[in-house]
C-alpha cells in the first residue's frame, strides 16, 4: 500500500497531479485544496490513499493528514464515492464540512456537486460521532504548524507537572494572537499567564 509520494509536480490541474518519483510518473487525484498548495515543477510530499478496484488502480493525494481522514471517512458513508468526496472537499473546508455534519445541515452538504439530500443525510448520521475532531481544524499550514508547536510545548510542560487541561487554553489564545510563535516562546508565554 502507499503511504506517501515525494516528487516533482510534473503535471497540475485543479483536479489531479502528476508526480514525477524518480522517473516514474503517479497520477493522483487531488483536491482543489490540494491542488492549491502545489507548484508545477517543485518538489512535495502528499499523502496517499491507494483504492484498488477490479477495474483500476487509482491514488488519491492530500496534502495533510486531516484531509486524508477526511477523505476516508467520506468514503466509508454507503453512496459516496472517491470523486463525489474530493468535490466535497474541494467546495468545503474540513471545519466547514465537519460543522455541517455536526449541525446536521444538509442544505450545506448539498451545495458539493452530486450530492443529493439522501447522500448528504446518510454522511450526517454515519459521521456525526467521528468528525468532532474536525471543527477546530485549520487546513492553512501555519496552523498545522502552530499545533505542532502546541504539542511540544504542553508536553514539555507536563514535565514540568503542569497539567496538558490548565495550559492547553492559555496556549490557544496566545497562538491566536501570535500565529507565528516558536515552541519556546510558547512555553514562556504559558507559564506567565498560569
Amino acid at each position: 500500500m502507499i503511504f506517501s509520494l515525494q516528487g516533482i509536480v510534473q503535471e497540475l490541474t485543479p483536479t489531479y497531479a502528476v508526480i514525477n518519483v524518480n522517473g516514474v510518473g503517479y497520477y493522483v487525484g487531488i483536491s482543489l485544496m490540494t491542488s492549491q498548495t502545489l507548484i508545477l515543477n517543485q518538489e512535495t510530499m502528499l499523502f496517499i490513499q491507494q483504492i484498488i478496484r477490479e477495474d483500476a488502480h487509482l491514488l488519491f493525494g492530500f496534502k495533510t493528514r486531516s484531509e486524508k481522514e477526511m477523505f476516508n471517512l467520506l468514503i466509508s458513508v454507503n453512496g459516496v464515492g472517491a470523486v463525489s468526496a474530493l468535490i466535497l472537499l474541494s467546495t468545503l473546508s474540513l471545519s466547514e464540512i465537519a460543522t455541517a455534519i455536526l449541525s446536521k445541515n444538509s442544505a450545506v452538504i448539498q451545495k458539493a456537486k452530486g450530492l443529493g439530500a439522501k447522500t448528504a443525510e446518510r454522511i450526517i448520521v454515519d459521521l456525526k460521532d467521528k468528525v468532532q475532531k474536525f471543527g477546530s481544524v485549520e487546513e492553512n499550514n501555519s496552523v498545522l504548524v502552530n499545533n505542532k508547536s502546541k504539542d511540544e510545548a504542553l508536553s514539555a510542560l507536563e514535565v514540568l507537572g503542569i497539567s496538558k487541561r490548565m495550559s492547553e487554553k492559555i496556549a490557544d489564545r496566545i497562538i491566536k494572537q501570535n500565529p507565528e510563535i516558536s515552541v519556546e516562546e510558547l512555553v514562556k508565554q504559558i507559564l506567565k499567564n498560569i
